[in-house]
């Protein structure tokens, strides 16, 4: 290269800018990052590249459409339907009376019976809701955290009716407690009582379910409700920390149980910064279970992931145009390399998928599975300029909250005096800002606006299933032995008031068909529930 050429390119490029601003990275834009120590192979420490070697060659992600609505026998019409329709794994929604451990009866549940999920009350409705669906052979992700418990013993308590082996069980309960009181709310019990729930699923799993993900710590919802993409990595692993230490307290070993500890990340808009944040979580998680939390086996050191695609990006205008955004979610998430994923319908801005807008959502995967060829290659973005320097930099800000975190105490302190919640508010407030101002553009809301609305049919939920799914739990009260039950809650309260595991009294109560409400009631009795404080 000629000086006049040199001179040229830098005043066109100068390097003092700041590198957002830059027109493109270059090499001394990574000063410290060490390609053996920062990126190694495929399926190496700190796995920046994935955890696997191959990648999506031998395996392609799980394609897990989440979905639950109504009672029971509608949703597990839906989940037939997506397994004929190539669905590979199954993720259930359970509406909000069920999450917050009401039954469908119970006064305040009125109006929600089968709203937002499908309506679970007892065993009889875990049975009809997987009829037909040999559990043995089909791995389900279960979106329940305060409940978690209760509704993990009615799914073993199917499998078991269905004859299955409980140790080749497959899937996720997410039992992740802590994003509720941050981001989303459907709480019970107060953070200590909670927490110990957490680590009792941990033991119980590790005896008698061992290949079944104990926790999929979210930040999922920590990114619906508005934080940063570095906000929602360093969010999740101070909560992931916060399960690990809780449960090395209960006298569990790390690498008893942190083998099965996953994950569950946000696939939202900025295409690059996307698949920079999975990297970015992968490596420190490997750095922070290996150093910081002494785990020796290196599946403890391995960040697993679900990805959904961002609801909150979804818009209500023009919703057809929601299928481009689901699709370069999607596509992030498979180069960020998820070991499973949910693409979102294009119509839930509006509503509950039609079966019509969920299949759509399921031929996205499989097109990028099969058409796109981005599987044949593991981490095929790995080694340019610009996606190692958004790895790096979402590290580093990722790490910086941590370190704010541990100074407060760790992160149940830091959720107790708001420090997360203003944090993700403040987030969010400033996105709302540009988006208000233009400054950030979203199509179809505040630019290329159509005037004519769309007719976009929707799904709706006859209010006749919430009368009949109150019968139902009437019913089942009427004929199940009273005297079985009411000895099994008392169990449950006893384990509840000791220090016992209180999953096998659990099990036996949801055998005996007491219901979710009756569970949660019991244990409500010894820990009480949590009154959330003002963050301000």
């Amino acid at each position: 290269m000629s000086a006049n050429q040199k001179s040229d390119r830098n005043q066109r490029y100068p390097g003092n800018e700041p590198s957002s601003q830059r027109a493109f990275h270059r090499p001394e834009d990574l000063t410290g990052w060490g390609a053996e120590r920062d990126l190694s192979y495929p399926g190496e420490f700190p796995f920046t590249r994935g955890i696997y070697p191959t990648g999506y060659r031998s395996r392609l992600w799980t394609m897990r459409q989440y979905a639950g609505y109504g009672s029971a026998r509608e949703s597990n019409a839906r989940y037939r339907y997506l397994l004929s329709q190539g669905t590979t794994g199954l993720s259930v929604a359970f509406d909000l009376p069920t999450q917050i451990g009401l039954d469908s009866d119970h006064p305040m549940a009125r109006g929600e019976v089968g709203r937002s999920g499908v309506a679970i009350d007892s065993l009889e409705d875990m049975e009809t809701l997987f009829e037909g669906i040999p559990l043995e052979r089909v791995s389900t992700s279960m979106t329940i955290n305060a409940t978690a418990p209760i509704l993990l013993a009615l799914y073993f308590a199917v499998a078991e009716k269905q004859g299955a082996d409980l140790a080749k069980l497959s899937g996720t309960a997410q039992n992740d407690i802590l994003k509720e009181y941050i981001a989303r709310g459907t709480y019970i019990y107060p953070p200590p009582a909670a927490l110990r729930l957490v680590t009792d699923i941990f033991a119980y799993c590790r005896e008698r379910a061992p290949e079944w993900n104990t926790i999929s710590v979210s930040g999922y919802h920590i990114r619906e409700a508005g934080s940063t993409a570095a906000q929602e990595i360093a969010f999740t692993l101070a909560n992931a920390i916060a399960y690990v230490e809780a449960a090395i307290r209960r006298g569990l070993a790390v690498d008893a149980f942190a083998p099965r500890i996953s994950f569950f990340l946000n696939a939202h808009n900025n295409f690059l910064e996307e698949i920079g944040k999975f990297r970015a979580a992968r490596r420190l998680w490997a750095r922070i279970a290996r150093a910081r939390l002494k785990a020796k086996n290196p599946r403890s050191w391995m960040f697993r992931f679900h990805a959904q695609t961002g609801g909150s990006t979804l818009t209500a205008q023009q919703p057809d145009v929601n299928i481009a955004r689901v699709t370069l979610q999607a596509l992030a998430a498979v180069l960020g390399g998820a070991q499973s994923l949910h693409t979102n319908a294009f119509d839930e801005a509006l509503a509950l998928p039609t079966e019509e807008s969920a299949l759509v959502a399921l031929r996205t995967q499989q097109i990028i599975a099969h058409e796109s060829g981005v599987a044949n290659t593991p981490d095929p973005v790995g080694g340019s300029y610009t996606m190692e320097k958004l790895t790096n930099d979402l590290q580093v800000a990722a790490e910086e909250y941590l370190r704010k975190i541990d100074a407060l105490g760790g992160m149940p302190q830091a959720i107790e005096n708001g420090y997360v919640q203003r944090e993700i508010q403040q987030a969010a407030f400033k996105t709302q800002q540009k988006i208000e101002s233009g400054e950030r553009m979203v199509v179809g809301v505040n630019r290329y606006q159509e005037q004519a609305k769309a007719n976009t049919p929707i799904l709706k939920i006859d209010p006749e299933i919430e009368r009949q799914q109150v019968e139902r739990v009437r019913r089942l009260r009427k004929r199940r032995d009273d005297a079985r039950v009411r000895a099994a809650l008392a169990a449950v309260e006893a384990a509840a008031r000791s220090d016992q595991n209180v999953m096998p009294a659990i099990f036996q109560a949801v055998k005996a068909y007491a219901t979710v409400g009756e569970i949660s009631d019991a244990m409500r009795q010894v820990f009480g529930e949590y009154r959330e404080s003002v963050v301000i």
